[in-house]
């Protein structure tokens, strides 16, 4: 008989060499042509530093605005009647399934000054003109939230559908208020699952290309579209490489950060 580990190798042999071929090699050609020069630019150049410091304030605020709306979204996935949550899950998923240019496509169309989000606005009188939801900070936000929601709402769900209801309960017949029993008891159970949607979404946003450039203008330029115009419309392969190298970086060390405070947690 095969032994598991050699059987379990045959199986994922076929997934690891698409990887190695179609995924690490061409990433470490990329990182491979970076010189001192490029890295010395990407930390001296003033145009570069703010790109990165939009980066990360672009998928701090998405991080931020997705997690106060996914919060009460997936908690009510678990106190909703069944039917009801079903339901609304199943349009969550279908919002992940939707082509993803499509999506955006579809917010540029919303946003837009003569969109439906303006005439209704205007048509209920809480605005005299139309507002600037696109190519800015705003339609990047919207864009990004709604793309994002799925990836928070996921592990909050995951955590607060094993929290008993009774627990609660117990906290309201002690004498807590509905903020109390919030911040005291729903908060630190939920914090595991928030703390895991927060890195998900915020990693994902520090590499997203389609939505900023469809929806943000050039003052809201991101990492992402950085490095794809360096190496696509100026064939500046080592600048690219350069960009990419630092991004990756602090992608994992975001990811080393989460896994020791779980560590600590644990």
């Amino acid at each position: 008989m095969i032994p598991i580990p050699a059987r379990i190798l045959g199986l994922t042999l076929p997934i690891l060499v698409l990887l190695l071929a179609f995924f690490v090699a061409p990433v470490a050609g990329l990182l491979a042509r970076p010189g001192m020069a490029d890295y010395a630019a990407v930390f001296s150049t003033p145009t570069y530093a703010r790109v990165f410091l939009n980066t990360f304030t672009v998928s701090a605020l998405v991080t931020v605005v997705t997690a106060l709306i996914a919060f009460p979204l997936a908690w009510g996935l678990t106190v909703f009647p069944r039917r009801v949550a079903a339901g609304l899950f199943a349009l969550i998923l279908l919002s992940m399934w939707t082509n993803l240019l499509a999506r955006t496509y579809a917010w540029m169309v919303l946003l837009q000054r003569t969109g439906p989000i303006n005439r209704w606005l205007q048509d209920m009188g809480l605005i005299d003109g139309p507002l600037a939801l696109v190519n800015n900070l705003t339609g990047v936000t919207i864009g990004m939230v709604y793309i994002m929601l799925p990836f928070m709402v996921m592990p909050l769900y995951g955590v607060l559908s094993k929290i008993d209801p009774a627990i609660l309960q117990a906290a309201a017949l002690c004498g807590a208020t509905r903020g109390q029993a919030l911040r005291r008891v729903l908060w630190p159970l939920a914090r595991s699952g928030i703390a895991s949607g927060a890195l998900m979404v915020f990693v994902m946003s520090l590499g997203y290309y389609v939505t900023p450039a469809l929806l943000g203008g050039t003052s809201n330029m991101m990492l992402a579209e950085l490095i794809a115009q360096q190496v696509q419309s100026l064939t500046n392969w080592g600048l690219g490489g350069a960009l990419a190298f630092v991004l990756l970086v602090v992608t994992l060390g975001l990811y080393a950060l989460q896994l020791r405070f779980a560590k600590g947690a644990a």
